[in-house]
């Protein structure tokens, strides 16, 4: 990896002199060192090679996110000026068909950067989730966030 980190050291540069060659061979060592001792990742090719597979579904899921984002937003804010709705929180638990860890704690990190939601709990596949208005918590359950990262689970075992 550490010839990964070194190329795209000389390229975001832009030009090659003695000076870039030799900071970026060091910096590249070091981020590699750092990167397997303190972060404890042992980052292969074959696992950036599994990244590049799923690149254009993490940017769908980037998009995705920010629309969720922006429709929540005018959500709470019609529950917030609007006197007639009232407001119902409720707590939700759902199980979710996710095996990853790290897409279980995605959907999770999602749900809580969605204004009127925030994950209480996750516990293996199950995740609590206390959600501002009834209307909110019912699509939580097999929501989009989930079929995207389900697929990027697909793609990733395949």
């Amino acid at each position: 990896m550490s010839l990964v980190y070194f190329v795209l050291w000389v390229v975001f540069n832009g030009r090659v002199t003695l000076e870039i060659v030799i900071a970026g061979a060091l910096i590249a060592f070091m981020l590699d060192l750092f990167i397997k001792k303190v972060l404890r990742l042992n980052l292969t090719l074959s696992a950036l090679v599994k990244f590049l597979k799923i690149f254009p579904d993490i940017l769908v899921y980037g998009v995705v996110l920010l629309v969720e984002i922006l429709k929540a937003n005018f959500s709470i804010i019609k529950l917030v000026l609007a006197p007639d709705i009232e407001v119902e929180p409720c707590l939700v638990k759902f199980n979710t068909p996710l095996k990853t860890e790290a897409a279980r704690t995605a959907l999770a990190n999602s749900i809580t950067l969605t204004p009127g939601t925030i994950t209480v709990s996750l516990d293996g596949n199950e995740l609590v989730v206390h959600a501002l208005n009834r209307e909110i918590a019912e699509g939580l359950q097999g929501s989009i966030f989930e079929r995207l990262l389900a697929r990027m689970e697909r793609r990733t075992n395949a």
